[in-house]
C-alpha cells in the first residue's frame, strides 16, 4: 500500500519532496505535502499559507487549514488522527492518504470543482463544519504542546542525557577509582604479610648469626676506668687552657691596634688644631697615664710567663696519661691471653641470657599486639556500628521519600482519573445538553410551523430519538449513500432504524398512533395463532440438527465453592490462611498454581506419576496437563509476555479439577478481570450466559406467530460461584499497608546479626520489594478499572456478591470471613436438601401417576405400527412442554394444563366462531385408545379445540425435504412483510413532515404576497406636497376649501381602487393555492401508502396459507399443490394521466375519481368544517373527499372478500379431496360413531358456507354407487383410525387459517378507519388554512380601508384650521400615522444666545480687570518686580485717574493712599520691592488654594507633557496638563434662550493664570511651570509656606517638624479658600486654644516617633535653594529711579557658607534632612515671608465700613493709620 501511495505522489502528482515508504509518516508529520496534494487538485486555495517548517505554530496552521477540505471530502479526519500523524505514529498518515486517494478518485469522477462541493453543502452543515473547525482548532492546540514547550523537552532531554552521561562517567570513574583502590589495598596487604614473613625470616637469620659470632667482653677493672676519668679531665683542662690562651692574645691584638689608632689621630689633630693641641697634650702627658701603661706591660709580660707554664705542665700530664693507657692495654692483652680457656662458657651463659630477655621482649610485644587488636576490634565493631546506623537513617529517610512519592505518584492517578471522569460525564452532560437544545429548537420551529399544535407522534419520534441519544436534526442525506457511508449517514440510518422499528411495534401491538378507534373499541384484537406458531416450531426443529442430550446424572454436591476478591493488600491471603485453620477449606492462589505447574514442567511430571489408575494407551513420557500448562507460560513469561486468561483460567480449574467433589475451595484474588469470570463460568459450568442471552433473544425474534409452549424463557444457569467476598479498602490503606510491609521487611532485614540470616533473607525477599513498589500502583488501577465489570458480573442474574470492609483490625475481618463462611455452607446445605426433596416428590408423582393404564386393552397391532409409534413419541414431546424426553407424557399434560390456565380458553373462544370446519363428513376428535368393541361412555367431556392448550397437536412425520424449504421461506415472509410495513410507516412519517412545510410555505407566502408593496405613499406625498404648496393668502377662501376637500375625495377614492385591486389579486391568489394539485396528490399519495398496507396484509395472508398448505398436506403425505394462480394484488391510485398499458403493470392502477358524488355521504365532521359561510372553492375539496373515502371503502371490501374467498376455496378443496378419499368407502357400512361425528360436524358448520356444503353433498352420491366390500375388524380399526388421524389434520390446518383471516381481516379494518382519520385530518388542516387566507385577507382589506379613512379625516381637519402638514403622513399598506421624526418643510432659525457676562461680586475683580492689571503691570515690569512707591503710585492712579475704564470693582474705588500703602506692606519683597503676579494671584481669589499632594501631581503632569524637558510648556501643553482643579461646573442652562449662559469663572481663571506666568516674549508663548507653582505654594502660614515651596522645587515632599501653631495653622488654612481674618480671643477661646494646644502636642510627638528614618533623603542643590529663597534679583522697572538697581541675591552667600560648613565638595548638592538641621535654615525658613498669602480683604471690608459712615472715622482705622 506505502508503495501505490508513493508511486502515486512521486510520479503522477510530482509533489515538492520525494517519499519513500521508509520516510512516509515523517514526510506528512508536518500537513505541508497533504495541503500540496489538495492543491493540485483545486481544493486547497489558501495553500501559499502553508509552511515546511517542523515547529508546532506550523503544524497547526496546517492541520487546522486542512481540516475543512478533508471533511468536504468526506474522509475521517479529526483531532485524534491529527496528533497521530503529528506524532509520526506507523500507518497513521498511510491511512489518511489511502481515504484521501479514494476520495480524490471520487471527486475526479465527479468532474467537481471545491467550489461546487462546498455550494452542494446545506446551509446548516456549513455553520456545523465552521463551528466543527473551531473547535477542532481549539482541541488541536490542547493537544499538539507548544513549540517552546518542544524545545524545552528537546533542551531537557538533552541535558538529561548530558546528565546521564556524566553520571555514568563518575560512576565508572569511581567504580575504577575502587577497583583501584581495593588493588591497591590488595597489594599493600600481600606486601605487608610478605614484609612481615622477609622480617620475621631476616631476623631468625640474624638471632642466628648474633647467636654464632658473639664474643663475650669481660668487664673492665675499676683502675682502669678511674684512668681514663682523670685522662679525660686533663684533655678538657688542656682544652680549657687552649681557649683561654687564644682570647689572650686576640686582647693583646686589640689593644696594639688602638694604640696605633690614638697615636694616629693624635699627631693630625696636633697638626691642625695649634695652641688648643698643646694644651690637650700637656693635659694627657701626666706621670700617671705613664705608670699606667708600664703598669699594664709587666702585668701582661707575667701572665704570658704563666701561661707558658701551664702549657708545659698540660703536655707534661697527657704524656703520663698515654703511657697510662698503654700500660692498661698491655694488661688486658695479658688477661685475654689468660681468659681464653673458659670462652666457649662464657658465650653459652651470654646466650642463655640473651634468649631469656627476648623472651621476656616477644610476651611483651604479644601483650601489647593483642591489646592493639583488641582496641582495633572496638573501633571497627563501634564503626560498623555508627555506618549502620547511619546506612539505616538514610535507608529510613530514602524510603519516607518514597512512600510520600508513591502517594504523591498515587493521587496525581487518582486526579487523572478523576479529570478522566469528569471529562467523560462532563462531554455526556454536554451531549445531552446539546440534545435537549435541539429538542427545544425543533420543537420550537415546528410550533412556529404547526402554529404552536405539534402532533403528538411527531413529539413521540422527538422524545425517543432523545432517549436513545441520536441527534434530533439530520445530519446527512441517505437518499444516495455510497458504498463506504459517512459515520453521518450511518447515524441517520439508525435513527431510520429505531423510527421504523417503534412504528412496526405500534402497528404490530396497536398501540400508539394505531390504537383502536371508538368504533373499533369493542372488538377484542386477535389473538396468537398458536398452531402456526406450533408448526413454525416443528418446521425449525426439523431444519435444525439433533442436539445430543446428556445422560449423566446431576450431581449434587453440598461442597462450598467461592472467592474473595480485593486491591493489594487488602488482606485475601491472610483472612484465607485463618479460614483454613478453622474449617477443611482449600485454597487456591493463581500465582502458587502457575509456579506450581512451571516446577511441574520443570520436574518432568509425567500423567503416569499423576494418575493412579493405569492406561494402557497413555504415553510412559507425556506429561500432564499442569506440566504442559506450565511450559506455556514460563515460554510465554520467557518472552517477556503475560500469562493470556485463557491459560490462567484452564491452570485454575486443571487446580479444581484434582480437588475432591465434596471439599470446599475459594479463590484467593482470582478472577481479576471480567474475561476471566466469563471464561472460568462457562469452564466450570459449560454454559454462556451472554450465548443464552443472545439465542434466546434470537429465538424471539420470529414476532409474527409463537409457540406458547415453546416461548418461556430459559432460565440461566446459576453462578459457578456460591459467594463472592470483596475485601474493600481505599487506595491510601492499601499504599499505607505496602508501606508497612515494607518498613517491617527492612527492619527485619537490618536486625539480623548473622550473616548467613542476612543473606539468606536477602535472597528471600529482594524479588520482592520491587515488584511490590513498581506494581502496587498498576494494581490498584487495574482493580479499579475492572471491578465495575465483575461487581455487574457477580450482581446480574443472582447477586452473590458480599462486601466488607477490610479497614479494621485483622481479628475483627477473620472472624468476620469466617462467619459468613459458615453462613454459606448452611444455605448450601439447606439448598442441597431442598434439590434433593424435590427430586423425591417428582419420583413420587411420576410412581403415582404410572399405575393406570396409558392405553386401553387393543387388539394386537403389527410391529410397524409400535415403531412408528416409538419414532413419533419423541417428536410429540418437545413442542408440548418443552422438557427431556424422559419423562412420561401424563406428566406433560398435567404441567400443561397447570401452566397456562384459562387465556388459551379466552383465545379459542375469540376464534372458535370462524375456526370450525365445514360439511358434515368430519368427524368429532375422540379417544385415541377408543374401539369398536367398547361402547361410548355416556358422559364425555367436550372436545377440546384446536389451537387451545388441551388441544394435541398432530405431529405426524413429513419428508425431510420439506423442513427445509419452508423455514426459509416463512423467513422470506416475515421479513419481506416487516420491511414493507416499516417502508410504508416511514413514508407516511415523512409525509407528515411535508405537509407540515408545505402549509406553513403556503402560509408564510401567502402572508408575504399581502405584504407586497402598494404604492400608496406615493400619491399621499404628492398630495400632501401640492397641499403646503398653497399659498398663505388663500387658506381662509371658501373656494380653496372647497377645492381641496375635492382633491382628498379624489386621493381617497384612488386609494381605495388600489386596496380593491389587491383585495381581488389576493383573492385570485388563494384560488391559485386552493387549485393546485398539492391536495389532490398528497391525498392519493397517502391512500397508495394505505393500499399497501392493505397489501402487505393480504399477501401475508396469502403467503401464510400457502405455507399451511404445504405443510399439512406433506403430513399427508400428499403432493403439494401447484398454485399457478397469481397472487391478488388490490389497486393503487393512479396519480398521473399517462397511458400505460395493461401489460406493462405490475400492480393494477385505478383513476382517481371513480365514484360519482352522488354516492358518497359526507361524514358529520367534514359538514361541520365546511358548514358556515358557502366556498364555492371548498367544494371541489368536499366532492373529492367524499369519493376518495368511498374509494378507501371499496379497496378495504375487496380486501376484505379476497381474503373471505381464499378460505373459502381452501375450504372447498378440502372438501372436494375428501369426497375423492371416501369415494371408496362409501360402499361400506357406515359406522354409528363415524355417522355421529359427521353429524356433530355439520352441526358445527358456520351458516356462510351453507352453499359449498350443498355442493359438496351433491357431488358424493356417485362416489357412494360402488359395491360393497367387507373388511375385518383389524381393517376396519386401521381406517378408522387414519379418518380420525385425517380429520385432526383438516381440522387443525382449517383452524389455523381461521385464525390468520381474523387477525387479517381486523387488521385490514384498522388500516381502514385509519386511512380515513388521516385523510380527514389533512382535509381538516388543508381547509383550516385556506379559511385562514380569507380571514387574513379580509382582515387586511378592512385595515386598509381604515387607514384610508384616517388619513382623509387628517387632511380634512388641516383644511377646516387653515394649517400646513409639517410633518410628514406616512400611509404603508394598512398602517397610517404621522412621523414626527420627518418635516416636509424646515421650521424658522431660533434667536442667538447672547455670550456669557461676568459680574462683580464682593469686591472680586473679574477676568476682564484682571487681563486689564496685567497689561499695565507687563509693561511697567516685565520681570515681575516693581518698587513700592511705583506700585502704590500706579494704584493710586488707576483708582483717581482712570475712572471711566472700570479697573477695580466697586469695593476698591473708597481706598484712600493711606490704606493703599498698607496693602503695598503686605506685599513688599526684601522691604523695598512688591511681586505684582503675587499681587494679581491674590486679588484673583477665591480660587482652590492647593494641597501639596495636588502641587506636587500637578508638576508630574507638567513634566510628563514636557517631552524635552526644559522646564516650559506651551497653551496647548498646560491645558493639556491641567491644574488641580477644573472649570467643570454645574452649570444651569436658563430656559429662555435670550438669556446668557451663565459665566465660568474658573475656567477662566485657569487660561488667566497661564497669561500671568507665561513669558510672551518667546514664539510661541512659554511658561515655567515651576516657577507658576512656587508662587501657588503660598500659603497663610509663612513656615508651610516655604516648605510647600521647597517640595515643588525638589518634587518630593518634605517633612516638616511638627510644632503647635504650624499644626494650627494648617488647620485654619486647610479648610478655607481665602485667608482667614483675626478676631480678639476671649478667656473661653485661650482655654480652648490651650486645651487643643496640649492635644496637638502629643499628636506632634507622635508624629514625630511615626516618621520614617529614611525621610527627606532628597538631595537639593545650591541653584534650587536660591530658586526658593529669592532674596534679590534683577529689576527693569519703568521707573527711572530704579533703573540702576541690579544686584545679587542676598542669601547666595549664606547659602555658600552653609554648604562649605556642611563639607560638601564643589557645591554638591546635599540632603535635605542635613540642611535642614543647620541653624541659618531654620531662621531662615522661620522668618522667610514670601510664601505668605496676605490678607487684603481685610484693608477692603474697612474701606467700605468707613465709606457707609458718612466719613467718620473709626477707632480701628485710627489704629491702623497710627500703625
Amino acid at each position: 500500500m506505502s508503495e501505490i501511495l508513493c508511486q502515486w505522489l512521486n510520479q503522477e502528482l510530482k509533489v515538492s519532496r520525494t517519499v519513500s515508504p521508509k520516510s512516509f509518516a515523517k514526510a506528512f508529520s508536518t500537513g505541508y505535502l497533504i495541503g500540496e496534494v489538495l492543491h493540485k487538485f483545486e481544493l486547497q486555495g489558501d495553500f501559499s499559507e502553508f509552511s515546511e517548517s517542523r515547529t508546532s505554530t506550523a503544524k497547526l496552521n496546517n492541520f487546522s487549514r486542512l481540516e475543512p477540505t478533508l471533511h468536504l471530502l468526506g474522509v475521517q479526519f479529526d483531532q485524534n488522527v491529527a496528533q497521530s500523524i503529528i506524532t509520526e505514529q506507523p500507518g497513521a498518515a498511510t491511512k489518511l492518504l489511502y481515504q484521501l486517494y479514494i476520495a480524490l478518485q471520487r471527486k475526479k469522477k465527479s468532474g467537481l470543482t471545491g467550489l461546487e462541493m462546498q455550494t452542494m453543502q446545506p446551509l446548516t452543515n456549513l455553520r456545523l463544519q465552521n463551528m466543527r473547525s473551531e473547535a477542532f482548532r481549539e482541541r488541536l492546540k490542547i493537544l499538539i504542546p507548544r513549540q517552546t514547550d518542544f524545545n524545552l523537552m528537546r533542551v531537557t532531554y538533552r541535558f538529561q542525557e548530558k546528565y546521564r552521561r556524566m553520571r555514568e562517567d563518575v560512576d565508572r570513574v569511581h567504580s575504577e577509582k575502587l577497583e583501584r583502590m581495593q588493588k591497591l589495598s590488595e597489594e599493600q596487604r600481600c606486601f605487608n604479610i610478605e614484609k612481615q614473613r622477609l622480617s620475621r625470616r631476616r631476623q631468625n637469620e640474624i638471632m642466628a648469626q648474633i647467636q654464632a659470632a658473639i664474643i663475650q667482653i669481660p668487664k673492665p677493672a675499676s683502675n682502669h676506668t678511674l684512668k681514663a676519668l682523670e685522662a679525660q679531665k686533663m684533655m678538657k683542662k688542656k682544652k680549657g687552657a687552649e681557649d683561654v690562651a687564644n682570647e689572650i692574645k686576640k686582647f693583646e691584638a686589640l689593644i696594639k691596634k688602638d694604640l696605633q689608632a690614638k697615636e694616629s689621630a693624635s699627631k693630625t689633630s696636633v697638626d691642625t688644631t695649634g695652641p688648643m693641641t698643646t694644651d690637650l697634650l700637656n693635659t694627657y702627658s701626666d706621670d700617671d697615664y705613664i705608670k699606667k701603661i708600664q703598669k699594664r706591660l709587666e702585668e701582661d709580660a707575667f701572665a704570658r710567663e704563666q701561661r707558658e707554664k701551664r702549657r708545659r705542665r698540660l703536655l707534661m700530664d697527657q704524656l703520663i696519661a698515654h703511657e697510662a693507657q698503654e700500660e692498661a692495654y698491655r694488661e688486658e692483652q695479658l688477661i685475654n691471653r689468660l681468659m681464653r680457656q673458659s670462652q666457649q662458657e662464657r658465650r653459652i651463659a651470654v646466650q642463655l641470657m640473651h634468649v631469656r630477655h627476648e623472651k621476656d621482649v616477644l610476651w611483651q610485644n604479644r601483650i601489647f599486639r593483642e591489646k592493639q587488636y583488641e582496641e582495633r576490634r572496638l573501633k571497627d565493631f563501634q564503626d560498623a556500628l555508627d555506618r549502620e546506623a547511619a546506612l539505616a537513617k538514610q535507608a529510613k529517610i530514602d524510603f519516607e521519600e518514597q512512600i510520600l512519592r508513591e502517594k504523591e505518584i498515587h493521587e496525581q492517578i487518582a486526579v487523572e482519573r478523576a479529570q478522566a471522569r469528569y471529562k467523560k460525564h462532563y462531554a455526556v452532560c454536554a451531549e445531552i445538553l446539546d440534545q435537549i437544545l435541539d429538542l427545544s429548537t425543533k420543537v420550537a420551529d415546528y410550533r412556529m410551523l404547526t402554529n404552536n399544535l405539534i402532533p403528538h407522534k411527531m413529539m413521540h419520534d422527538w422524545k425517543e430519538l432523545f432517549f436513545n441519544g441520536k441527534p434530533i436534526y439530520e445530519q446527512a442525506s441517505i437518499k444516495q449513500i455510497a458504498a463506504k457511508p459517512t459515520e453521518e449517514q450511518l447515524i441517520e440510518l439508525e435513527k431510520r432504524d429505531l423510527l421504523d422499528s417503534n412504528d412496526y411495534d405500534d402497528y404490530k401491538n396497536m398501540v400508539g398512533e394505531w390504537a383502536l378507534p371508538e368504533e373499533m373499541a369493542e372488538n377484542l384484537p386477535p389473538s396468537n395463532n398458536c398452531i402456526l406458531g406450533h408448526v413454525l416450531h416443528r418446521l425449525v426443529e426439523k431444519s435444525l440438527p439433533p442436539q445430543v442430550e446428556s445422560t449423566e446424572p446431576e450431581l449434587l454436591s453440598s461442597s462450598v465453592k467461592g472467592c474473595v476478591l480485593g486491591k493489594t493488600f487488602s488482606g485475601k491471603t491472610t483472612t484465607l490462611k485463618s479460614l483454613q485453620k478453622d474449617f477443611p477449606v482449600k485454597i487456591l492462589s493463581i500465582d502458587t498454581l502457575v509456579q506450581e505447574a512451571i516446577q511441574a514442567y520443570h520436574d518432568n511430571e509425567k500423567v503416569s506419576e499423576a494418575s493412579s489408575i493405569p492406561q494402557e494407551d497413555r504415553k510412559e513420557d507425556q506429561l500432564t496437563v499442569r506440566a504442559q500448562l506450565g511450559a506455556k507460560s514460563e515460554q510465554l513469561l520467557k518472552k517477556g509476555k503475560s500469562i493470556p486468561d485463557m491459560l490462567l483460567v484452564n491452570i485454575m480449574v486443571n487446580a479444581i479439577n484434582g480437588i475432591p467433589v465434596n471439599q470446599n475451595w475459594i479463590l484467593d484474588g482470582f478472577p481479576m478481570t471480567l474475561n476471566q469470570a466469563q471464561l472460568l463460568e462457562e469452564t466450570l459450568t459449560g454454559c454462556n450466559r451472554y450465548l443464552m442471552e443472545a439465542e434466546g433473544k434470537a429465538a424471539q425474534i420470529s414476532t409474527l406467530a409463537v409457540d406458547p409452549t415453546t416461548s418461556k424463557e430459559v432460565p440461566l444457569p446459576s453462578s459457578a460461584f456460591d459467594f463472592v467476598i470483596l475485601l474493600d479498602i481505599s487506595d491510601n490503606s492499601s499504599l499505607s499497608r505496602m508501606n508497612d510491609v515494607m518498613a517491617e521487611e527492612f527492619s527485619r532485614v537490618i536486625s539480623h546479626e548473622d550473616t548467613s540470616e542476612h543473606a539468606a533473607a536477602e535472597s528471600q525477599h529482594v524479588d520482592v520489594d520491587p515488584n511490590l513498589r513498581d506494581q502496587i500502583q498498576h494494581r490498584i488501577i487495574g482493580f479499579l478499572d475492572n471491578w465495575p465489570l465483575l461487581e455487574q458480573w457477580f450482581s446480574e442474574p443472582e447477586n452473590i456478591l458480599i462486601r466488607i470492609n477490610a479497614e479494621i483490625d485483622k481479628n475483627s475481618l477473620c472472624q468476620k470471613v469466617k462467619e459468613i463462611f459458615a453462613t454459606e455452607i448452611m444455605k448450601k446445605k439447606n439448598k442441597v436438601e431442598k434439590r434433593l426433596e424435590e427430586k423425591e416428590a417428582e419420583k413420587k408423582a411420576a410412581s403415582l401417576a404410572e399405575p393406570p393404564p396409558p392405553t386401553p386393552p387393543l387388539p394386537p397391532e403389527p410391529e410397524k405400527e409400535k415403531e412408528t409409534h416409538q419414532q413419533r413419541d419423541p417428536s410429540k414431546t418437545p413442542p408440548a412442554k418443552g422438557k427431556p424426553q424422559s419423562e412420561t407424557s401424563p406428566g406433560k399434560q398435567d404441567s400443561l394444563q397447570d401452566g397456562k390456565g384459562k387465556k388459551g380458553e379466552t383465545t379459542l373462544e375469540n376464534g372458535s366462531p370462524k375456526g370450525k370446519p365445514p360439511g358434515g363428513k368430519v368427524q368429532v376428535k375422540k379417544s385415541p385408545v377408543g374401539s369398536t368393541d367398547i361402547p361410548p361412555t355416556p358422559v364425555a367431556p367436550p372436545p377440546p379445540k384446536p389451537g387451545s392448550e388441551e388441544w394435541v397437536y398432530v405431529n405426524e412425520p413429513i419428508p425431510e425435504e420439506i423442513p427445509s424449504f419452508l423455514v426459509p421461506y416463512w423467513e422470506l415472509i416475515e421479513n419481506s412483510y416487516i420491511n414493507t410495513i416499516k417502508t410504508i410507516l416511514r413514508h407516511l412519517r415523512e409525509d407528515q413532515h411535508e405537509v407540515l412545510k408545505y402549509l406553513y410555505e403556503i402560509t408564510t407566502s401567502f402572508q408575504e404576497f399581502l405584504r407586497r408593496p402598494d404604492h400608496k405613499q406615493d400619491f399621499v406625498a404628492q398630495w400632501q406636497a401640492d397641499f403646503n404648496s398653497f399659498p398663505d393668502d388663500l387658506w381662509e377662501d371658501e373656494e380653496t376649501k372647497a377645492e381641496l376637500h375635492q382633491r382628498v375625495n379624489d386621493l381617497r377614492d384612488r386609494l381605495w381602487d388600489i386596496c380593491d385591486a389587491r383585495k381581488e389579486e389576493a383573492e385570485q391568489e388563494r384560488l391559485d393555492i386552493i387549485n393546485e394539485s398539492w391536495l389532490q396528490d398528497s391525498l392519493g399519495i397517502t391512500m397508495n401508502h394505505f393500499f399497501s398496507l392493505m397489501q402487505a396484509e393480504l399477501n401475508r395472508f396469502q403467503d401464510t396459507k400457502k405455507l399451511l398448505q404445504d405443510y399439512y398436506r406433506a403430513m399427508e403425505r400428499k403432493i403439494p399443490i401447484d398454485d399457478s394462480k397469481r397472487f391478488t394484488r388490490i389497486p393503487l391510485i393512479r396519480l398521473d394521466s399517462k397511458d400505460i398499458s395493461e401489460n406493462q403493470l405490475r400492480i393494477p392502477l385505478v383513476p382517481r375519481i371513480s365514484i360519482s358524488p352522488e354516492t358518497g355521504v359526507p361524514r358529520p365532521k367534514l359538514k361541520a368544517i365546511l358548514k358556515g359561510k358557502i366556498d364555492y372553492s371548498l367544494e371541489n375539496v368536499q366532492t373529492n373527499f367524499e369519493a376518495d373515502e368511498r374509494l378507501v371503502m371499496d379497496t378495504w371490501q375487496q380486501a376484505s372478500l379476497a381474503i373471505s374467498n381464499m378460505v373459502a376455496a381452501e375450504i372447498h378443496q378440502r372438501l372436494i379431496e375428501e369426497d375423492k378419499e371416501n369415494q371408496p368407502a362409501e360402499s361400506k357400512e357406515k359406522s354409528p360413531q363415524m355417522s355421529t361425528n359427521k353429524k356433530g360436524k355439520k352441526e358445527n358448520e358456520p351458516p356462510k358456507n351453507k352453499k359449498e356444503d350443498k355442493h359438496g353433498k351433491g357431488k358424493s352420491p356417485p362416489v357412494a354407487e360402488a359395491a360393497p366390500v367387507v373388511f375385518t375388524a383389524e381393517e376396519i380399526a386401521e381406517i378408522e383410525k387414519k379418518n380420525e388421524l385425517r380429520l385432526r389434520i383438516k381440522e387443525e390446518h382449517l383452524a389455523a387459517l381461521q385464525f390468520e383471516e381474523i387477525a387479517t381481516q381486523f387488521r385490514l379494518e384498522l388500516i381502514k378507519s385509519k386511512a380515513l382519520s388521516v385523510l380527514e385530518d389533512l382535509i381538516t388542516k388543508v381547509v383550516d388554512i385556506y379559511k385562514l387566507m380569507e380571514k387574513w385577507l379580509g382582515e387586511r382589506y378592512l385595515n386598509e380601508m381604515s387607514s384610508v379613512e384616517k388619513l382623509t379625516e387628517v387632511a380634512r381637519y388641516h383644511i377646516e384650521t387653515a394649517t400646513k402638514i409639517q410633518n410628514e403622513l406616512y400611509l404603508n399598506q394598512e398602517d397610517f400615522f404621522i412621523n414626527g421624526d420627518i418635516k416636509v418643510f424646515p421650521d424658522p432659525p431660533l434667536p442667538k444666545r447672547p455670550p456669557p457676562v461676568e459680574k462683580e461680586e464682593d469686591g472680586t475683580l473679574t477676568i476682564e480687570q484682571l487681563d486689564n492689571l496685567r497689561d499695565q503691570f507687563l509693561d511697567m515690569a516685565p520681570k515681575g518686580i516693581i518698587g513700592s512707591k511705583a506700585f502704590t503710585d500706579i494704584l493710586l492712579d488707576l483708582m483717581t485717574l482712570n475712572l471711566g475704564t472700570n479697573n477695580f470693582p466697586s469695593s476698591w474705588m473708597h481706598l484712600t493712599q493711606p490704606e493703599l500703602q498698607e496693602l503695598t506692606y503686605l506685599l513688599i519683597v526684601n522691604s523695598e520691592f512688591v511681586d505684582w503676579r503675587k499681587f494679581l494671584l491674590v486679588t484673583a481669589l477665591p480660587w482652590p488654594i492647593p494641597l501639596e499632594e495636588e502641587l506636587l501631581e500637578t508638576l508630574q503632569r507638567f513634566k510628563a507633557v514636557d517631552e524635552e524637558q526644559m522646564g516650559t510648556v506651551t497653551f496647548e501643553q498646560y491645558m493639556q496638563a491641567g491644574l488641580w482643579f477644573t472649570g467643570d461646573e454645574d452649570i444651569k442652562i436658563p430656559e429662555n434662550p435670550l438669556e446668557p449662559l451663565p459665566y465660568n469663572r474658573q475656567v477662566h481663571l485657569i487660561e488667566f493664570f497661564f497669561r500671568l506666568f507665561a513669558d510672551y516674549e518667546m514664539d510661541p508663548p512659554q511658561l515655567d511651570y515651576t516657577q507658576m507653582l512656587l508662587y501657588f505654594a503660598c500659603h497663610p502660614d509663612p513656615v508651610e509656606g516655604v516648605y510647600r515651596a521647597l517640595s515643588v522645587a525638589i518634587g518630593t515632599h518634605i517633612f516638616r517638624k511638627v510644632e503647635g501653631p504650624v499644626m494650627t495653622a494648617e488647620k485654619t488654612s486647610s479648610t478655607d479658600l481665602s485667608p482667614v481674618e483675626g478676631y480678639v480671643e476671649t478667656e473661653e477661646n485661650a482655654e480652648r486654644e490651650k486645651r487643643e494646644f496640649t492635644e496637638e502636642k502629643e499628636e506632634r510627638d507622635q508624629k514625630e516617633v511615626d516618621i520614617l528614618e529614611n525621610a527627606n533623603t532628597e538631595k537639593i542643590s545650591m541653584e534650587t535653594l536660591l530658586r526658593v529663597f529669592r532674596g534679590g534679583s534683577e529689576v527693569k522697572d519703568a521707573n527711572r529711579f530704579t533703573s540702576h538697581l541690579k544686584r545679587e541675591n542676598i542669601y547666595a552667600e549664606s547659602f555658600m557658607k552653609v554648604f562649605q560648613e556642611l563639607e560638601t565638595k564643589d557645591l554638591e548638592p546635599i540632603e535635605v534632612a542635613v540642611l535642614l538641621k543647620h541653624p541659618f535654615i531654620q531662621d531662615l525658613i522661620a522668618n522667610y515671608p514670601d510664601y505668605k498669602i496676605p490678607d487684603i480683604k481685610m484693608i477692603l471690608q474697612r474701606s467700605v465700613h468707613v465709606a457707609g459712615s458718612d466719613g467718620e472715622r473709626s477707632p480701628s482705622r485710627l489704629t491702623e493709620e497710627k500703625k
